[in-house]
């Protein structure tokens, strides 16, 4: 009797963990992803960013972490994978302040909050031709990310840092070595 109790409790207890998922269990799996452009920035270049735009400075200067990860020409069943995953991310402990469901895109922005301060937001839109994911943690304001993220801005900050990490192309020339 008691073995069978240790083995209901066991299934119980493991069902309940494996329910969720991290946004950086989410990071890890598919930042080796074919066709992924993944980003992860550390604090020392958080002062690069921020010479961005206006927006972005404000924005930047109560981040902590920041990552993102695009996914270009997906199928429709990679697309909904990536959908259900983020839908695990933020089912426990985050709110949507915006979710939109069409059969072209994706939209979410969901926030974890402490009190009035919001100290994480995802930011992720899907199509087939691009999926992107943003990660945020700090004390960040609600209302600047909805704003920035109806305006863009989010999609031109991941093009700006693509544009800024390219190799610069070498031209070919006299070699000394």
């Amino acid at each position: 009797m008691t073995k069978k109790i240790i083995a209901i409790l066991s299934f119980v207890f493991l069902f309940s963990c494996g329910s969720s998922k991290s946004f950086q269990s989410f990071f890890n799996d598919h930042k080796s992803d074919l066709g992924v452009t993944a980003f992860q920035v550390p604090n020392f270049m958080r002062a690069l960013l921020t010479n961005i735009s206006p927006e972005i400075n404000n924005l930047f200067g109560n981040v902590k972490d920041f990552k993102f990860i695009t996914f270009n020409d997906i199928s429709s069943v990679k697309q909904q994978t990536l959908i259900q995953e983020m839908d695990l991310v933020t089912a426990r402990n985050f709110t949507d302040i915006l979710r939109k469901n069409t059969t072209e895109k994706t939209k979410i922005i969901s926030v974890k909050e402490d009190g009035d301060i919001v100290t994480q937001a995802i930011i992720f839109n899907s199509t087939l031709a691009k999926t992107s994911v943003f990660y945020l943690k700090g004390n960040l304001d609600p209302n600047k990310l909805k704003q920035l993220s109806e305006t863009n801005q989010f999609e031109n900050l991941s093009t700006k840092l693509m544009q800024n990490y390219q190799p610069k192309s070498i031209t070919p020339g006299f070699n000394p070595n």
